[in-house]
């Protein structure tokens, strides 16, 4: 008789053990000889030397699925351990497997052109209105890339600006005070990573969320860094966090021109990057569309009314522009 310990590493102990540790269960019933003790992430087996090595063969394969699918069931546990082939459905265009198993995949055409871009560039900009997945796309390629071990750590930032409403004095240390502006990022992470390892990685800071003003100073190695509605940076401020990229480290810089919310006597730090990084090597550029829309079938029709009514105020600047030049050309 001997003792093994095994430690899950990769994956949500919640989710590998099952709803009232079903899952341990099953297990349990499939090594009759083996007396097998679970907690938190920890697995304790003893049993006959031979029957314990299979066993810990068999729990690393089905830690292997469950870190891969984000999820795991009892069919799993049984093709697995019986020596069977999982059944399972390949998703084109998958990014990784979100909460509960749910495919995030790039479903529109720019949405895979990202993908590509972050795969071919260091850098790489995606601009383009509300609601076409330009954030949660880069966050799940960050994701991905932790996941396989190409990265150590995430880097989401933002600036925080408000969006034309003063909120005042916030109440709190200077983490409550952020989070408002930093929520977007929150939630697209809690759709990819179980709530007790996503507490645990910003614990460790293997995810940090930091305002954009927290960068200066630092070199941002083995790291995936995203920079969200960047069209509301200084020119100061997204030139300071563009020259942070470190040694093995990508950039995604996400951000829509048609919502800035700076004063109107700044200039976008956004417009201005692209504009002098146009045609440099290592650089990546995605422009989305109405057509890339993923959010409610209303998003759009919303985005098309304002477009519309944007260029109707547009048409009559120009024709009481045009008017008043040919009133003081008709005094002279």
């Amino acid at each position: 008789m001997i003792e093994r310990i095994y430690i899950l590493e990769n994956v949500d102990p919640v989710t590998f053990y099952g709803v009232n540790n079903s899952h341990m269960q099953l297990i349990k019933t499939l090594f009759p000889k083996l007396r097998i003790v679970a907690r938190g992430n920890v697995m304790k087996v003893i049993g006959d030397e031979a029957e314990s090595e299979l066993f810990l063969k068999k729990i690393r394969e089905v830690e292997k699925y469950c870190e891969e699918y984000n999820s795991l069931s009892e069919e799993v546990i049984l093709d697995i351990i019986k020596g069977n082939a999982p059944n399972v459905v390949k998703q084109e265009n998958l990014i990784i497997h979100g909460m509960n198993g749910k495919a995030i995949v790039a479903r529109t055409e720019n949405q895979q052109l990202l993908v590509k871009a972050f795969e071919e560039n260091d850098l790489v900009f995606a601009t383009g209105p509300a609601g076409s997945g330009k954030t949660f796309v880069a966050i799940a390629l960050a994701v991905k890339a932790l996941k396989n071990k190409e990265v150590r750590k995430i880097i989401l930032s933002r600036p925080a600006v408000e969006a034309g409403e003063k909120l005042g004095f916030l109440p709190g240390e200077m983490k409550d005070k952020l989070d408002p502006y930093l929520q977007p990022l929150y939630d697209a992470l809690q759709d990819m990573i179980p709530a007790p390892r996503l507490k645990e990685y910003m614990k460790t800071n293997v995810i940090q969320i930091a305002p954009l003003a927290f960068m200066r100073g630092r070199t941002l190695n083995d790291a995936v860094i995203i920079l969200d509605e960047a069209q509301n940076t200084t020119t100061h401020q997204i030139k300071m966090l563009l020259t942070r990229l470190g040694m093995n480290a990508k950039m995604i810089v996400t951000g829509d021109v048609t919502q800035i919310d700076l004063p109107p006597t700044a200039t976008s730090g956004l417009i201005q990057a692209m504009h002098i990084l146009k045609g440099v090597r290592g650089i990546g550029k995605i422009e989305f569309t109405k057509k890339d829309i993923v959010r409610h079938k209303l998003v759009q029709r919303i985005v098309d009314a304002y477009d519309k009514f944007d260029l109707k105020r547009k048409k009559e600047r120009e024709a009481q522009t045009k008017t008043g030049e040919n009133q003081v050309n008709n005094k002279t």
